[in-house]
This record gives structure tokens, C-alpha cells and sequence, in this order.
């Protein structure tokens, strides 16, 4: 079930609000790596519409961000492809959180630590709102997707896999 408490300013939020972004929060009960099958299932909502950020870093260690559409996964082969990349692997948990500032499971694209490229799922910029980290594990805003681009400037990608089982 969604929680009703008050959700804390995060870096994410704040970032959020000082660009004048109308968002609205959504609290739930965070399980360890439920990840968006179990907010979606929170929030009452396609997991489809939750969006996943998640650290990755190029062969360089250069850390990047993608954003991609719950109930899909990241061909990362094609995402270096589409980057202009040699590869493409996840962070390491500590990497990431040291670039973002965010724990795993609450890492949000906006307010980050450092500035890193963001790579965003091309059909995500044609929903009309989605659900995305708001900075802290059990938190996700919903807004437009319009505000994701005007924001963080994404290269839109075409590398969502269908996630199995």
C-alpha cells in the first residue's frame, strides 16, 4: 500500500522545484530489490510509466545515465553503438553513489552530485507522465516527460529490451 507521510526534501526535489517543475510525490513501502515491479505495484500504476535511472560507465569509466522504461531492460550493446561508444556496463553500487550522491534504489537524474550524460529511452519522451526516482529509496515524483528533456537535455536511444521473465 502507498504511504501518505510527507516526503523530505531530497537534492532531486529541490532541483526540481528551483526550475519550476509541477511534479507531484508518491511515497511507498521500499522492498530491497523489488525495484519497479514493486513501486508500480505500490502506486497502483503500468510499470511501463515507472522509469528506471540507472549509473552505467563507457570504457573509460566515464559514468552516464540511462533512463529506461520499467519493465525493460538496457541492450547495452546497442546503447554503446548509439552513444558512439567502444562499451557500456553498469557501475559498480559504491561508483554510483559516489557520482550521484543517491543510495542504489533511490538514485534520481536530477540533482546529481556530478554532471554525466543522460541517455533516455526515445519512447519515454511520448508518455504523457511518468513515475521517476525523487531521490531517496520509497519516493518517485510523477511529471511530464517534457520536463525530463527540457532539463537534462537526454540523447534519445532506441536500446530497451523486453526484460525476461
Amino acid at each position: 500500500m502507498a504511504r501518505k507521510d510527507h516526503a523530505s526534501e531530497t537534492p532531486a526535489t529541490s532541483f526540481l522545484r528551483r526550475h519550476g517543475v509541477v511534479f507531484e510525490p508518491h511515497l511507498y513501502d521500499y522492498e530491497e530489490h523489488g525495484g519497479t515491479r514493486v513501486s508500480a505495484r505500490e502506486l497502483g500504476v503500468d510499470e511501463h510509466l515507472v522509469i528506471k535511472t540507472l549509473v552505467m560507465e563507457d570504457e573509460r569509466k566515464q559514468p552516464l545515465i540511462v533512463l529506461m522504461h520499467g519493465d525493460m531492460t538496457v541492450s547495452t550493446k546497442q546503447l554503446a553503438r548509439e552513444a558512439r561508444l567502444k562499451s557500456v556496463q553498469p557501475c559498480d553500487p559504491e561508483v554510483a553513489q559516489r557520482h550521484t550522491g543517491y543510495l542504489v534504489g533511490g538514485t534520481s537524474p536530477f540533482g546529481t552530485r556530478k554532471a554525466m550524460p543522460v541517455y533516455m529511452e526515445a519512447s519515454i519522451a511520448e508518455l504523457d507522465r511518468i513515475y521517476i526516482n525523487g531521490g531517496r529509496r520509497g519516493f518517485l515524483v510523477s511529471l511530464s516527460p517534457s520536463e525530463v528533456v527540457r532539463l537534462l537535455a537526454p540523447t534519445l536511444v532506441q536500446a530497451g529490451a523486453a526484460r525476461a521473465g
